[in-house]
């Protein structure tokens, strides 16, 4: 069997039980959280009977024990099935989830591309001209997103771009002529709508990708064929970007594959502040109402792009070093 493959097998099997292990821990901390999903449908209701309230949790199966509960629930997984939600409107799950996702994933891919296209030739130049004042400023620059808040960012540029000088909206995803406008103008509102978000997240991402890249790129600018490729009199291009950057790029590959979880996590603060209709919002909303189908749902998905970032990292490896396609031999 091929190495690449064994490996890849190997990983997938890894998957399986850290996956299982993941959901059943998380089944069970929501669970200890103080409160029900009945209590906030029927705490403001003085007419509500305790018989009420106990046929609501049969009603839900929150009457069974806990082993009880998970193992219905991932027998209902293992058929795709992430139930009904129990607050609101009480759609199914995966309908819920799949209406969010695309504006959750397209702002975090976006920033990702962006932060990639920043810090990748920051880092580079950085560790090429170290102790010029171009890296001085830059590591000035880039350790003062790594420093302020996101909330805390994103309610100061609110401020300015919102309300001392009102060029974009602050709130929301459309405005409230999106309706009457033509295809080019819509797509223009949904951008102005989206700059700040998707800039609070690049701008928090360039600290500690940059310095990655700068730290990596150093230690390969010190290697013995660094060395040799330039006293052969290569030029500074091909030494950078042909020999040195693609054996750079390992952790950046590293902390890229660990970014994708953050599509949902990272997105809970942005989104409700800038009430965008997203996963992020969407997963808060579900805590606050203990929804715990819901929850069990955005934790699923959060898992699955864990374990998915971690693999893709693992494949990335493959084809950034060639020994690791061959088990090790050169």
């Amino acid at each position: 069997m091929p190495p690449t493959l064994k490996r890849l097998l190997i990983k997938l099997a890894w998957v399986v039980v850290v996956f299982f292990g993941i959901t059943l821990i998380s089944f069970w901390v929501i669970h200890l959280a103080p409160g029900s999903p009945t209590d906030l449908q029927t705490s403001l209701n003085p007419m509500v009977t305790p018989e009420a309230r106990d046929r609501l949790e049969a009603l839900y199966g929150l009457d069974q024990p806990i082993h009880i509960q998970y193992g219905q629930w991932i027998s209902r997984l293992v058929r795709l099935d992430f139930g009904q939600s129990i607050s609101g409107d009480q759609r199914l799950v995966w309908d819920k989830i799949v209406e969010r996702l695309p504006l959750t994933f397209g702002m975090n891919v976006a920033s990702l591309f962006l932060t990639l296209l920043i810090t990748i030739p920051i880092g580079v130049a950085s560790a090429w001209w170290r102790g010029s004042a171009f890296d001085k400023a830059m590591t000035v620059f880039v350790f003062l997103g790594f420093a302020m808040p996101g909330f805390w960012l994103a309610l100061l540029l609110m401020q300015f771009f919102g309300i001392w000088w009102p060029v974009l909206p602050i709130s929301g995803l459309v405005s409230l002529d999106h309706a009457q406008m033509d295809w080019f103008a819509q797509q223009l509102d949904y951008a102005r709508h989206l700059a700040l978000p998707i800039f609070i997240y690049t701008f928090g991402s360039l600290a500690g990708m940059s310095r990655y890249m700068r730290a990596s790129m150093l230690e390969v600018l010190r290697q013995d064929y660094i060395m040799t490729a330039r006293a052969k009199g290569l030029s500074t291009r091909v030494v950078i970007f042909r020999h040195a950057l693609r054996n750079a790029l390992m952790p950046v590959i590293t902390i890229l594959g660990l970014s994708i979880p953050g599509l949902i996590g990272g997105s809970v603060i942005i989104e409700s502040i800038f009430a965008l209709p997203g996963l992020g919002q969407l997963f808060y909303q579900a805590v606050m109402a203990r929804d715990y189908p819901l929850i069990m749902g955005s934790l699923v998905l959060g898992a699955v792009l864990t374990l998915a970032g971690n693999l893709l990292a693992d494949l990335g490896y493959g084809f950034a070093d060639p020994r690791i396609r061959t088990g090790g031999r050169a």
